[in-house]
Order: structure tokens, then C-alpha cells, then sequence
């Protein structure tokens, strides 16, 4: 295993929450997991490659079943493979 550094960061009472609801709901083993994983996120999104541009969106629950349906039946190797799918084709159509 790499060796680590250790940061301390100030949350707020709210975030400490919610963080705590995640690990408490089983979706992380432990706080520094979340944290680790939030962290991931923000750093590939700021150093992702030049010919790629990283955005968020926020999708509706209904919607990311139908994306996470389109893994199950393998129309899509990924839930991020299954959006850039949907985009393409919803972009495709705009401009014909």
C-alpha cells in the first residue's frame, strides 16, 4: 500500500451528518472512505485530460434506473458509459 498523509479538514455539524448517514447506511465502511471517494471525484474532475471536459449533472431517480436498466442488459459497459450514450444520441438528434 502507497504510503498517506494525513489532512484535517473542518466540516460543519450538517456534513459530519451526512457523511455519517452514508457510513451508517452501509454505502461506506468508514468516514475516511467517503471522504477518499469525494476527494477522487473533485481531483479527476479539476485534472481530467486536456481533450476531455468533466461535468456533473443531476439526474432523476426514475432516470438513473432507466441507465442503470441499460447496464444490467449490457447495452452499456458503465452508469457513466449509459449517460455519455444518452447525451450523444440526444445531441445527434438536436442537430440533424
Amino acid at each position: 500500500m502507497a504510503a498517506t498523509d494525513r489532512v484535517t479538514v473542518r466540516l460543519s455539524a450538517e456534513q459530519i451528518a451526512l457523511i455519517q448517514h452514508l457510513v451508517d447506511s452501509g454505502e461506506f465502511e468508514t468516514v475516511t472512505d467517503v471522504v477518499r471517494e469525494a476527494m477522487d471525484q473533485f481531483l479527476s474532475t479539476r485534472f481530467s485530460p486536456e481533450n476531455i471536459r468533466r461535468i456533473t449533472v443531476e439526474i432523476p431517480k426514475d432516470s438513473a434506473l432507466k441507465l442503470e436498466t441499460l447496464v444490467n442488459d449490457g447495452d452499456s459497459v458503465s452508469f457513466d458509459d449509459a449517460i455519455r450514450n444518452a447525451v450523444r444520441e440526444y445531441t445527434r438528434s438536436r442537430l440533424m
